[in-house]
């Protein structure tokens, strides 16, 4: 059985990557919003903390 190549995994990672980026500094140069990541749901902060909360006095 042959053995997973790691480096060539590794290497297309880092392509992946790379070219992601180049993409969003193309965007950002071309003023226009970034567009939101998939990971975030709907309706929740890009910072991932909730809203506070009104204190009751």
């Amino acid at each position: 059985m042959a053995t997973p190549n790691y480096s060539y995994e590794k290497r297309q990672k880092e392509l992946a990557k790379k070219k992601k980026k180049e993409e969003k500094l193309k965007r950002k140069a071309e003023g226009k919003p970034d567009l939101p990541d998939d990971d975030t749901p709907e309706g929740e902060d890009a910072g991932g903390t909730p809203p506070p909360a009104d204190a009751a006095p």
